[in-house]
């Protein structure tokens, strides 16, 4: 007998299809975003699109400020660099707060994610693989206890894949390597080595922070 999945609500509707408009550089940085018209182009009423505007404004895409219209939020190599560093505290952080709770299960998902990722690859469906980047790194949270920690990862990845989607539509020069510092931190987590796990998450951070600097350069 199948499992009966819940149907996916108007809500997520809507802040999946802004959200990739808005990673895909369809809704323009600054631009507003009036509710009723946002709310009839989308065709859904207020109150689903006020729920997709809080989520998007907790991941930092939208800004919202009382009496006037959301914004898209503005992109810039100091805002992206500053999330950067934060992102990189908190990932290392992290693999300290999960490595007692490693387990088959849990590694399992991650290699699962990282065959997707491989064919995202393959496929060169490079804004996939954005995607299940930064699934992998919500992957690893999740195993972290404190829940305003994993939001602030949710956040923080969202707004780095956000600019490396901004800055261009494909990653093939980088995606490769990427995928293969991604094993390392899993091998490091396999064998609940912390200091090593630790080195691994650092070198990512790292590369990801230089290969951001090449593709501004590319795009200036």
């Amino acid at each position: 007998m199948k499992i009966i999945k819940q149907p996916t609500t108007l809500a997520d509707q809507a802040y999946n299809a802004l959200k990739e408009a808005i990673t895909k550089g369809e809704l323009k940085e600054n631009e507003t975003l009036p509710e009723e018209r946002i709310a009839k182009m989308l065709g859904i009423s207020r109150t689903p699109l006020r729920d997709a505007f809080n989520r998007l404004a907790s991941e930092g895409l939208i800004l919202q400020e009382t009496g006037r219209p959301a914004v898209v939020a503005g992109f810039n190599k100091t805002n992206a660099l500053e999330t950067m560093e934060l992102r990189g505290l908190l990932e290392v952080n992290n693999i300290e707060k999960i490595i007692s709770k490693v387990d088959e299960a849990f590694i399992s998902s991650l290699r699962q994610n990282l065959a997707q990722q491989l064919g995202a690859i393959n496929n060169n469906k490079y804004d996939e693989f954005i995607e299940l980047d930064r699934d992998f790194h919500l992957i690893l949270a999740s195993k972290n206890s404190n829940a305003s920690y994993r939001q602030l990862i949710a956040k923080v990845n969202t707004n780095v894949n956000r600019s490396f989607l901004i800055l261009s539509n494909t990653v093939p020069k980088s995606a490769k390597d990427a995928y293969n510092e991604h094993i390392e931190i899993i091998e490091a987590l396999e064998k609940q080595d912390v200091a090593l796990a630790k080195n691994k998450m650092i070198v990512h951070m790292n590369n990801v922070e230089k290969r951001f600097l090449t593709y501004y350069s590319e795009q200036s």
